[in-house]
């Protein structure tokens, strides 16, 4: 069974100013060039490698929605990152609903 733990915005947003998390975007290239949230790595589903994950901090997934991450999650756990279990709610919808600025 996968396991799936929920970050909200703002526990998001204080992790990434501790640096207490890696923030991984899994949409594609272009999507995230378009804008993506400051301090957020790309690591696309298409090409998504769960080894080539970082390690030493807690892994958290973001993309859109919030639908992506939870593929990148079961991927990420089917290979045996059984560190790799939270996702960002809402993710880069939420952070644009909250006002926050995205890096391009």
């Amino acid at each position: 069974m996968m396991r799936v733990d929920v970050m909200s915005f703002e526990d998001v947003k204080t992790a990434l100013a501790g640096e207490t998390i890696h923030l991984v975007d899994v949409r594609e290239p272009h999507e995230y060039a378009a804008g993506h949230i400051p301090g957020a790595t790309n690591m696309p589903l298409s090409v998504f490698d769960p080894q080539a994950l970082p390690t030493g901090k807690p892994v958290v997934l973001s993309c859109q929605s919030g639908r992506r991450t939870l593929l990148g999650l079961q991927q990420a756990q089917a290979a045996g990152r059984d560190d790799v279990h939270t996702h960002f709610e809402g993710s880069l919808n939420a952070w644009l609903q909250a006002g926050e600025p995205v890096a391009r």
